[in-house]
């Protein structure tokens, strides 16, 4: 008897199979864009802890929040797409220390990276782009005690030539807004395409949700109470 032939099932393969190809092409930055666009629409994840660390899980990708939607794609674009390896860079980039993998659940999520700048201080997310000196501000941390230089949106415009393709950013609150003497309020993917600049993000809030969102970076700024941004960007 002769099967018939599924050509849907053909051509979805092809086309998943066609779309690896072009992510194991890319430059590192590149895929972590390629990655974060494949996010785009997913749901906000409302869960004040975060769904993923609620349930001790790596991967929940029907709803994301700004953090992990960034750990998300950084880890696929590092794995190039392959889900075991992108669960073992999972459990060294957002853990201080290593996660602990047990039976599929997380037993330490105690020791993950909760706050942005613990991300930039670690290393772990990309070197800083660095810029002069005149273009910095600084902000006082009262969880690290210490300062934070950061890039104030006013200086957008003479910065935007250090804005590299699938760059990581963190946006800086005002002190005054912190909660626990946070700063960093947001995270990001920047996604740098000819002459306009986007951040790809989970945007929504924890009471009213929201989705993942691609928006032309210098408006977002201008629209946002942040005050200003750090970019990191892994090699």
């Amino acid at each position: 008897m002769v099967r018939k032939v599924d050509w849907f099932v053909i051509f979805t393969l092809s086309y998943f199979l066609f779309l690896s190809t072009i992510s194991h092409s890319l430059e590192l930055g590149d895929k972590i864009v390629y990655y974060a666009k494949r996010f785009l629409g997913t749901p906000y994840d409302i869960d004040p802890l975060g769904t993923y660390v609620k349930e001790k899980k790596i991967v929940v990708d029907d709803k994301v929040d700004c953090m992990y939607l960034t750990f998300r794609v950084v880890e696929l674009a590092l794995a190039d797409g392959d889900e075991s390896n992108a669960i073992q860079i999972a459990l060294d980039k957002r853990f201080k220390t290593r996660g602990v993998l047990q039976n599929g659940y997380v037993l330490n999520y105690e020791d993950r990276f909760e706050y942005g700048e613990d991300m930039i201080l670690s290393g772990k997310w990309g070197k800083v782009i660095k810029v002069h000196s005149s273009m910095l501000e600084k902000v006082y941390s009262g969880r690290l005690e210490d300062y934070i230089y950061f890039i104030p949106k006013s200086n957008y415009s003479s910065i935007r030539r250090f804005i590299r393709n699938g760059s990581i950013v963190f946006l800086v609150k005002h002190p005054e807004t912190s909660v626990k003497g946070e700063i960093v309020g947001h995270l990001g993917i920047i996604e740098k395409s000819s002459n306009q600049i986007y951040i790809i993000h989970a945007s929504g809030t924890k009471n009213r949700g929201g989705r993942v969102k691609r928006e032309i970076f210098e408006d977002y700024l201008r629209k946002t109470k942040y005050i200003g941004f750090i970019l990191t960007h892994l090699d």
